[in-house]
């Protein structure tokens, strides 16, 4: 290993276009605040890109996109990961510390429509419409207020699902994506509109990327603190207690919306809402709260109260049900590899 003063940092992600374009951002971040340091970057593939045909309820849940890079990083291969917030698991590997949070972009989902259709909200399509995505959150959601709509699971990149829906035999209308990545590709102007709070609660953490790193590595993480933006390092970290109280060591479809009003210095009074929605959309559990908070653990805090009102209120009897359905595929599963790919639950 080379001394301190002269170490080339290596920052790695996914080899998605998106990944790629999210990794160079922090990388040019820190070189702006760090203009002598060595900055490279790496891409790999990872369990998620290998297999694009199966929904991510069979599949590894979050882990599947952060297992093989934490593994380089562990072992030094790589100094930094850069990830999209949302696909981090709520608890990382020993040894492994998220050390920066980057400004968020909008949080909320985007609607999608086929070129050459008319259609610019999810109100304007016909009944029968095919809805594409991936995420289980979006579809309980919106079953709850399109009921005529059918939602059907689509896999792959960004480029590889507009790419889908835009063939000429493609059987989807539309596709409800995270709009931060879209505008982060430079794609706006496929934007049909924004599906906000109440209709649709995004995921947690959605917009904002995060950075890990090797607990200990002191240099790794001033690099990190220099590009964290403070108020999206909160609000994330109070949507992401909320969501590890309600996990219980299973993903579940957990929707957020969190508002941080700054004070005088680094304070502020945080709201958040939180929302657990039952598989087919016919039962809902939301609650909100608004309170003072002066440092990040006050925040993680707030979201934690909230998950324990959520229980309290009626999502732990969903939760308890999207477990049976899960253990149910368990055990219909023929072999351990599909066990395996069963036992991680409900991504995005």
């Amino acid at each position: 290993m080379s001394s301190d003063t002269d170490r080339k940092f290596t920052l790695a992600s996914r080899a998605s276009q998106l990944a790629q374009v999210q990794t160079n951002a922090a990388r040019d971040a820190m070189r702006a605040a760090f203009p002598q340091t060595q900055l490279e970057t790496s891409f790999m593939t990872t369990g998620g890109d290998h297999n694009q045909s199966q929904a991510l309820y069979l599949l590894g849940g979050k882990a599947l996109w952060t297992k093989e890079l934490e593994v380089a990083l562990k072992e030094g291969v790589v100094d930094m990961l850069v990830h999209s917030y949302k696909d981090v698991p709520t608890v990382l590997p020993e040894g492994c510390e998220i050390a920066g949070v980057m400004a968020r972009e909008d949080p909320v989902d985007s609607l999608i429509v086929k070129k050459g259709l008319p259609y610019k909200s999810l109100e304007d399509l016909p009944d029968g419409s095919v809805v594409g995505t991936s995420s289980v959150r979006r579809v309980a959601q919106l079953k709850r207020r399109f009921p005529k709509l059918a939602f059907k699971d689509v896999r792959g990149n960004l480029n590889t699902r507009t790419a889908k829906l835009d063939a000429e035999d493609s059987p989807f209308t539309a596709l409800v994506l995270a709009k931060a990545g879209v505008l982060r590709l430079g794609w706006a102007d496929r934007i049909s509109s924004d599906i906000v709070p109440p209709t649709l609660y995004h995921a947690v953490s959605q917009g904002a990327l995060a950075i890990e790193t090797r607990i200990g590595d002191e240099r790794a993480r001033a690099l990190c603190r220099a590009v964290t933006h403070w108020q999206t390092e909160w609000r994330c970290a109070a949507e992401r207690a909320c969501l590890r109280v309600l996990e219980g060591g299973c993903s579940v479809p957990v929707g957020v919306f969190t508002q941080l009003v700054e004070g005088e210095g680094q304070n502020g009074t945080l709201k958040i809402t939180g929302c657990v929605t039952s598989l087919a959309g016919d039962r809902h559990v939301e609650h909100a709260l608004e309170d003072a908070v002066a440092s990040i653990t006050d925040a993680e805090a707030i979201g934690a109260r909230l998950a324990t009102i959520l229980i309290e209120t009626g999502a732990r009897e969903i939760l308890d049900e999207i477990n049976v359905d899960r253990e149910k595929r368990i055990g219909e599963a023929k072999t351990e590899e599909e066990k395996a790919k069963i036992e991680a639950a409900i991504a995005a």
